[in-house]
Protein backbone atom coordinates (compact mmCIF):
# COMPACT_ATOMS: atom_id res chain seq x y z
CA UNK A 1 0.00 0.00 0.00
CA UNK A 2 1.57 3.11 -0.83
CA UNK A 3 1.44 6.36 1.59
CA UNK A 4 -0.71 9.31 1.70
CA UNK A 5 0.58 12.55 1.70
CA UNK A 6 -0.34 14.46 5.23
CA UNK A 7 1.69 15.34 8.05
CA UNK A 8 5.74 15.08 8.71
CA UNK A 9 5.44 13.46 5.28
CA UNK A 10 8.74 13.72 2.69
CA UNK A 11 7.05 14.18 -0.52
CA UNK A 12 9.02 14.68 -4.09
CA UNK A 13 7.27 16.60 -6.77
CA UNK A 14 7.44 17.79 -10.09
CA UNK A 15 5.53 20.67 -11.06
CA UNK A 16 4.80 24.17 -13.81
CA UNK A 17 2.71 26.82 -11.90
CA UNK A 18 1.41 29.07 -14.74
CA UNK A 19 -0.58 32.00 -14.40
CA UNK A 20 -4.19 32.08 -15.20
CA UNK A 21 -3.67 33.54 -18.10
CA UNK A 22 -1.29 30.73 -19.10
CA UNK A 23 2.27 32.78 -18.66
CA UNK A 24 4.31 30.23 -17.03
CA UNK A 25 6.41 31.51 -13.58
CA UNK A 26 7.93 28.58 -12.68
CA UNK A 27 8.83 24.81 -12.86
CA UNK A 28 10.84 21.67 -11.44
CA UNK A 29 13.55 21.12 -13.43
CA UNK A 30 14.38 17.37 -15.63
CA UNK A 31 15.68 14.81 -12.37
CA UNK A 32 15.31 17.82 -9.79
CA UNK A 33 11.61 17.84 -8.29
CA UNK A 34 10.49 19.80 -5.44
CA UNK A 35 11.29 18.28 -1.93
CA UNK A 36 9.71 19.29 1.43
CA UNK A 37 8.45 17.75 4.50
CA UNK A 38 4.72 18.30 3.74
CA UNK A 39 2.51 20.34 6.69
CA UNK A 40 5.56 23.05 7.65
CA UNK A 41 4.23 25.60 5.98
CA UNK A 42 6.80 25.12 3.09
CA UNK A 43 4.31 25.58 0.52
CA UNK A 44 1.75 27.96 -0.25
CA UNK A 45 -1.55 27.36 1.56
CA UNK A 46 -3.61 26.47 -1.55
CA UNK A 47 -1.02 23.73 -3.07
CA UNK A 48 -0.53 21.92 0.51
CA UNK A 49 -4.60 21.94 0.38
CA UNK A 50 -4.26 20.44 -2.79
CA UNK A 51 -1.99 17.74 -2.27
CA UNK A 52 -3.17 16.15 1.08
CA UNK A 53 -4.24 12.23 0.78
CA UNK A 54 -2.48 12.48 -2.70
CA UNK A 55 -0.31 9.08 -3.71
CA UNK A 56 2.95 8.54 -5.68
CA UNK A 57 2.05 8.26 -9.39
CA UNK A 58 -1.41 10.97 -9.01
CA UNK A 59 -0.95 13.90 -11.59
CA UNK A 60 -3.37 16.97 -10.96
CA UNK A 61 -4.25 20.17 -11.89
CA UNK A 62 -4.95 22.40 -9.11
CA UNK A 63 -6.32 26.53 -9.63
CA UNK A 64 -5.61 28.04 -6.64
CA UNK A 65 -6.64 31.62 -5.68
CA UNK A 66 -4.42 34.51 -4.90
CA UNK A 67 -6.00 34.17 -0.72
CA UNK A 68 -4.90 30.57 -0.80
CA UNK A 69 -1.32 31.67 -2.74
CA UNK A 70 0.50 34.51 -1.68
CA UNK A 71 -2.51 36.64 -0.70
CA UNK A 72 -4.33 39.38 -1.53
CA UNK A 73 -2.64 43.20 -2.43
CA UNK A 74 -2.53 45.62 0.18
CA UNK A 75 -2.27 49.29 -1.06
CA UNK A 76 -1.14 50.09 2.38
CA UNK A 77 2.43 47.96 1.45
CA UNK A 78 3.10 50.30 -0.92
CA UNK A 79 4.45 54.05 0.45
CA UNK A 80 7.11 56.56 -0.34
CA UNK A 81 9.90 57.04 1.62
CA UNK A 82 13.26 59.67 2.01
CA UNK A 83 15.34 59.30 -1.16
CA UNK A 84 18.34 60.12 1.60
CA UNK A 85 17.59 56.31 3.47
CA UNK A 86 19.14 55.02 0.55
CA UNK A 87 22.44 56.85 1.01
CA UNK A 88 24.44 56.58 -2.24
CA UNK A 89 23.31 53.57 -3.36
CA UNK A 90 21.62 53.23 -6.40
CA UNK A 91 17.82 53.43 -7.26
CA UNK A 92 15.73 52.44 -10.11
CA UNK A 93 12.49 50.78 -10.54
CA UNK A 94 11.88 47.10 -10.75
CA UNK A 95 15.19 46.92 -7.71
CA UNK A 96 14.55 45.21 -4.61
CA UNK A 97 15.47 45.67 -1.23
CA UNK A 98 15.75 44.35 2.35
CA UNK A 99 14.05 46.89 4.48
CA UNK A 100 13.21 46.90 8.02
CA UNK A 101 9.69 47.82 9.32
CA UNK A 102 7.63 47.34 12.18
CA UNK A 103 7.19 43.62 11.42
CA UNK A 104 10.51 42.78 11.19
CA UNK A 105 12.35 42.37 7.66
CA UNK A 106 10.67 42.68 4.55
CA UNK A 107 11.67 42.91 0.79
CA UNK A 108 10.48 45.71 -0.77
CA UNK A 109 10.23 46.59 -4.82
CA UNK A 110 11.15 50.09 -5.99
CA UNK A 111 8.35 51.06 -7.73
CA UNK A 112 8.60 54.41 -8.60
CA UNK A 113 12.07 56.67 -8.01
CA UNK A 114 11.97 61.00 -7.78
CA UNK A 115 14.78 63.60 -6.58
CA UNK A 116 13.15 63.50 -2.80
CA UNK A 117 11.84 60.36 -2.59
CA UNK A 118 11.37 56.28 -3.76
CA UNK A 119 8.09 54.22 -3.43
CA UNK A 120 8.45 50.94 -2.42
CA UNK A 121 5.76 48.43 -2.70
CA UNK A 122 6.21 45.65 -0.10
CA UNK A 123 3.55 43.43 -1.06
CA UNK A 124 4.87 39.81 -2.97
CA UNK A 125 5.46 39.96 -6.19
CA UNK A 126 2.78 37.66 -6.51
CA UNK A 127 0.08 39.03 -4.89
CA UNK A 128 -3.23 39.30 -5.59
CA UNK A 129 -2.26 36.46 -8.41
CA UNK A 130 -4.55 33.60 -9.00
CA UNK A 131 -2.09 30.59 -9.74
CA UNK A 132 -2.71 27.15 -11.84
CA UNK A 133 -0.33 24.15 -10.75
CA UNK A 134 0.23 21.17 -13.02
CA UNK A 135 1.75 18.45 -10.58
CA UNK A 136 2.59 15.12 -10.36
CA UNK A 137 3.57 13.08 -7.49
CA UNK A 138 6.90 10.84 -7.56
CA UNK A 139 7.71 10.01 -3.67
CA UNK A 140 5.83 9.98 -0.07
CA UNK A 141 7.35 8.67 2.66
CA UNK A 142 7.91 9.10 6.55
CA UNK A 143 10.02 11.80 7.29
CA UNK A 144 13.25 10.37 9.34
CA UNK A 145 13.68 12.06 12.97
CA UNK A 146 16.99 13.79 11.72
CA UNK A 147 14.55 15.55 8.84
CA UNK A 148 11.84 16.56 11.14
CA UNK A 149 14.37 17.93 13.95
CA UNK A 150 16.14 20.29 11.38
CA UNK A 151 13.08 20.63 9.44
CA UNK A 152 14.03 19.85 5.93
CA UNK A 153 14.58 16.71 3.86
CA UNK A 154 18.36 15.02 3.23
CA UNK A 155 18.79 13.77 0.44
CA UNK A 156 21.00 10.58 -0.43
CA UNK A 157 22.15 10.57 2.62
CA UNK A 158 23.94 13.96 3.26
CA UNK A 159 23.64 16.52 4.88
CA UNK A 160 24.96 19.89 5.06
CA UNK A 161 24.31 22.87 7.37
Amino acid sequence: MSETINQDKVVAINYAVKTADGQLLDESKEGQPLSFIFGRGMLIKGLENALEDKKVGDKFSAEISSADAYGERHEGLIQSVPRNLFGDAEVAPGMQFRASTDNGEQSVVIVDVSEEEVTVDGNHPLAGVDLNFDVEVLEVRAATESELEHGHVHTDGEHDH
